[in-house]
């Protein structure tokens, strides 16, 4: 055993120095468990609005523009790093874990604790090498205007904020909150975005006069104010460049196709081996992998967005560097780059049906890579993560279940069955919402929406099991 687990024991030594929520020693009420959720939200909020100390600015065009919002990060703020160096330490662990890379018995109490201590360990020095990538490349203005001592102070706020953020998301794993920080943060931050692109109060001028960038208050403001009423809706309903009403309606409308889509699903009848009459079901969702598809494509598109700018930025006559993206300034304002060429482009959604109309190979490109790719992922995830048929099968042996009318051997056979093919339908399913959300203009993007949804719903299967366990009905 000694030799098997040599990568783990790596991290041994720095397990005493690694921040640690200790495990809940008693069954938390599902009240306090709300009190938790809400403060580490609180916190989390807090964060997302204050303002770097000791930046100089944050003009110019923002590299990470396309991904912010699923990587629940503000720019120039104490969250500038959001979620992603938990994500990343996460998703490199499983994958070598699931990989057989390292060796991990879940059995073992121990090796569990270092695999959590190598992921948290990951995580703070991922967050560290950010923190001093983004400071040197400029982001806040360059090394020598802002002076040795602003970029220290700069680095640090941003590797205490990352550490803030991992022992949030420990906190309501560890049992005294309701699911993982992540998924709060990532469902936060879309619906923040939601609504303040409905209710915003601020005034843009996009060359028509001041209008109100919230779609809703555009609509009333305009309503009031202009004596030609049909002129104002339709103004209202498809604006150009700003927040209109059709992708307020087509936000909502996407949402409710999205719930409808969670409830899909195939049970299977378990019974146990020991207690007489004791019958179960394991269900097989539809979205069998959940948003996990999402996420691990948003991560795989962003760092191309980031590379491709970076590089276009420095060598923008490279052959290759075109071929990897071209990028020019958003034409309304906003401190952004659009994709014009390249992979980049074509991997990007189409901002209107009149461009689809123009482009039609560029919108067919994007359904094509959007489906195949949510697919491939959603498969490949359910090897990596220990979710497949074997594992499903395994599981079950070690509960003593079986399913009626089926001999042993033969649950892994069935599962195989519906576990593949929920995986792969579920993840083009995701896919073809994600494209259909982007070509109809939602707002917050199809991605974020569609994390969104899944995580309010997963929050509200957790909400009402905690409620039901509370009265006592175990049967739920």
């Amino acid at each position: 055993m000694g030799g098997e687990f040599r990568v783990l024991h790596l991290v041994r030594p720095f397990l005493p120095f690694l921040p640690e929520v200790q495990t809940a020693d008693r069954k938390v009420p599902f009240r306090e468990k709300v009190i938790y959720t809400v403060i580490a939200l609180f916190i989390f909020l807090v964060c997302s609005q204050l303002p770097l100390y000791g930046i100089h600015s944050t003009t110019g065009a923002d590299p990470l523009y396309w991904t912010r919002l699923i990587l629940a990060s503000n720019r120039g703020t104490v969250m500038e790093l959001g979620i992603t160096p938990i994500l990343t330490s996460g998703l490199v662990m499983q994958f070598l874990a699931g990989s057989k890379i390292i060796q991990v018995d879940n059995n073992v109490r121990e090796d569990r604790a270092l695999l959590s201590g190598a992921q948290k360990l990951f995580g703070i020095l991922i967050t560290f090498g950010q923190a001093v990538a983004y400071v040197l490349s400029g982001m806040y203005g360059s090394v020598a205007l802002l002076g040795v001592g602003n970029a220290i102070l700069i680095i640090l706020q941003l590797f205490f904020a990352g550490i803030i953020v991992l022992c949030l998301d420990e906190l309501l794993q560890k049992g005294y909150g309701l699911g993982s920080g992540i998924s709060l943060f990532i469902a936060t931050n879309t619906c923040e975005n939601i609504i303040w692109t409905a209710f915003s109060p601020t005034t843009i001028n996009s060359g028509r006069g001041a209008e109100f960038e919230g779609a809703v208050i555009a609509l009333i403001h305009s309503l009031i104010t202009r004596t030609d009423k049909v002129c104002a809706l339709s103004e209202a309903f498809f604006r150009q460049n700003l927040p209109n009403v059709t992708s307020l309606f087509a936000t909502v409308f996407f949402f409710l196709i999205a719930i409808y889509f969670q409830g899909f699903r195939v049970v299977l009848p378990v019974r146990s081996k020991n207690a007489r009459g004791q019958q179960g079901s394991y269900p097989i969702k539809l979205f069998y992998t959940s948003n996990m598809p999402i996420i691990l494509l948003s991560s795989v598109v962003s760092f191309l967005y980031f590379f491709s700018q970076l590089l276009h930025r420095k060598f923008s006559g490279n052959f290759i560097v075109n071929l990897l993206g071209k990028w020019k300034e958003s034409e309304y304002g906003g401190s952004h780059s659009i994709p014009v060429g390249g992979i980049a482009y074509y991997i990007t959604a189409p901002p209107s049906f009149a461009d689809m109309a123009a482009n039609p190979f560029h919108a067919v490109f994007y359904l094509v890579f959007m489906l195949s790719a949510c697919g491939l992922l959603s498969k490949m995830w359910i090897e990596v993560s220990g979710s497949s048929a074997r594992d499903v099968a395994k599981q079950l042996k070690e509960q003593q279940m079986v399913m009626p009318g089926h001999r042993e051997s033969n649950l892994q056979k069935e599962l195989n069955r519906y576990i593949p093919t929920a995986a792969a339908l579920g993840g083009i399913c995701i896919g073809a919402l994600t494209v259909l959300a982007d070509f109809t203009g939602a707002i917050g993007s199809g991605t974020g929406i569609l994390l969104a949804v899944t995580i309010i719903y997963q929050y509200f299967e957790t909400f009402e099991k905690e409620r039901a366990s509370e009265l006592g009905f175990f049967g739920f």
